[in-house]
């Protein structure tokens, strides 16, 4: 499966970036947390910000960024390029994030990641295969943009993914009957007194 990488052959030319008002408000407010002179630190977050406003990071939107933090462009595309939450070419409206390590693994993951995968069109859903998500006690996990989605099988994957598609938000979490970890079907245990 392809990760969502920067090959310059498949990345749309981008001719110019610049912030809305209300993420300009945004960057203004992560630059205000650095001490002056500092403001590069706030990279990551501003980085984030164009992310959001865009969909991706194209190489326009890096050099503004580069320009506001008053740091060199390579700076800024050091950190785009090693951070796997910055997407340097286009994605689907919904990224599914699919972890596929040992505890995700050993409850099913290999079922959602296809269930995902036959939903990727790169234009509603794009797919990712991550490492640990941390939240293996409701394994197997998917993270669909900021949101997770846990204790997934095949069927609830496409249940989640098909709420997406008609335009509704699934409520994130457990998709099985548990309060957040606890065992399902609820507390076992300190019942009474």
């Amino acid at each position: 499966m392809a990760m969502i990488t920067a090959d310059p052959q498949d990345v749309p030319k981008v001719d110019s970036f610049s912030f809305t008002p209300e993420y300009m408000a945004k960057v203004n407010e992560v630059i205000a947390n650095y001490p002056p002179g500092r403001q590069a630190s706030a990279v990551i977050g501003v980085l984030d910000l164009a992310q959001r406003q865009q969909g991706w990071l194209p190489r326009a939107a890096m050099d503004e960024v580069a320009r506001i933090l008053q740091m060199a462009p390579i700076r800024v595309y050091e950190i785009a390029t090693f951070y796997t939450m910055f997407h340097l070419k286009p994605k689907g409206r919904y990224l599914l994030q699919v972890c596929t390590t040992t505890p995700c693994w050993l409850r099913g993951s290999e079922a959602v990641m296809k269930a995902c995968q036959e939903a990727a069109d790169g234009t509603t859903f794009s797919v990712q295969e991550v490492e640990c998500l941390g939240a293996c006690v409701n394994a197997p996990v998917v993270q669909i943009n900021d949101d997770f989605y846990e204790d997934l099988d095949a069927a609830s994957t496409r249940r989640v993914l098909d709420a997406f598609r008609r335009g509704e938000t699934p409520k994130p979490g457990p998709q099985v009957d548990r309060q957040t970890s606890a065992p399902e079907g609820g507390p076992t245990t300190l019942k009474g007194e």
